[in-house]
């Protein structure tokens, strides 16, 4: 072989090496977002603050959170594929899976359960001069039941029926964020509006600082009713002081709020991220909101509503959150 040959010979493999690596695909990163609530709500600050810690302990997907219309709204996210996951009430969440109420149209049976995060409870707060001191009282009020659609407006409808109530009943309804009810109540153009989120909520907590409010008690007797018919609410006290006039313990109900992801997602996509949460997110989430010292692995399985995503499964399995003899839990039955 001549010289020149040889030399064509060798630049040509370099060349072709440099192409064969220059045409590797470079890793590509997944893009995650959680869909959460509105800005006055729970679920917004403590999306945004997950998604930071998730996405620096999981560098390959980049975690994004985004403000959102709550929980019926981000089930038909998920069920439609625009979404990967969201911050979801349980009730909604199992009355979505099974095809009930709202969604007896378009069921979401892709909807998979990652973790239960905290107690959401269902606040009913009245303009102080209003004189609403139960919920019989506000029969004939301007009302504010929460976003049309919303997880608070399902609640809402579940305690107005339990009462007898129907929109018919009241001098105005409108469908507003919580901060929206908010802004209502302290231009005194609504009475009362119903708020289910993690307290203290910021809107209420700001509303409080400028308007005389009450937070109204759900009566015992509708209570035991509620949660016998729902199994999904728990009688909680939403203790005296969490808002500025409050003078003493104020008797509710609440539910569970839980990260949820469509079935669609990679198995180890929802591992990772899963085992990222319980790792480091939840302990970011404790350290920069009240209510993230609720978010507690003891009890991410805690009223689980839908399946379980196979990527949670695995690692509740390896941190023995689900025992080996036990199998895995399953949610309840439909109504």
């Amino acid at each position: 072989m001549s010289k020149a040959k040889g030399l064509f010979m060798v630049v040509a493999v370099v060349v072709l090496s440099v192409l064969c690596v220059s045409s590797l695909p470079a890793q590509q990163k997944r893009f995650f977002a959680i869909a959460t609530g509105g800005t006055g709500g729970t679920y917004y600050p403590l999306g945004g603050i997950l998604a930071q810690a998730l996405s620096q302990q999981v560098p390959e997907v980049v975690v994004t959170s985004q403000a959102g219309n709550a929980s019926v709204a981000n089930c038909n996210l998920i069920r439609d594929r625009q979404v990967e996951s969201a911050f979801v009430q349980s009730n909604v969440a199992y009355n979505a899976y099974n095809g009930l109420e709202q969604f007896q149209a378009k069921p979401a049976r892709n909807l998979r359960h990652i973790a239960s995060l905290y107690p959401e409870t269902i606040q009913i707060v009245a303009r102080a001069d209003a004189n609403i001191r139960s919920v019989k009282d506000i029969k004939g009020k301007r009302l504010v039941p929460g976003d049309r659609g919303s997880g608070s407006e399902v609640d809402a409808l579940n305690i107005l029926g339990a009462y007898g109530y129907a929109y018919k009943d009241f001098a105005n309804v409108d469908w507003l964020s919580f901060s929206g009810g908010a802004q209502r109540l302290q231009d005194k153009q609504a009475d009362v509006t119903f708020t289910t989120a993690g307290w203290p909520t910021a809107a209420i907590t700001e509303l409080a600082i400028s308007t005389n409010i009450v937070l109204v008690p759900i009566d015992e007797a509708k209570i035991g009713e509620l949660t016998k018919k729902y199994p999904f609410y728990a009688r909680i006290s939403i203790p005296k002081g969490t808002y500025k006039g409050q003078g003493k313990d104020v008797a509710t109900i609440t539910t569970m709020a839980q990260w949820v992801a469509g079935a669609e997602v990679p198995e180890d996509v929802v591992y990772k991220l899963t085992k990222a949460l319980w790792e480091h997110g939840a302990a970011k989430m404790a350290a920069a909101h009240s209510q993230g010292k609720n978010v507690l692995a003891k009890t991410a399985l805690a009223g689980i509503s839908v399946p379980l995503h196979p990527g949670a499964e695995r690692y509740y399995r390896e941190a023995g959150i689900i025992k080996a003899d036990k199998g895995k839990p399953t949610p309840r039955k439909k109504r």
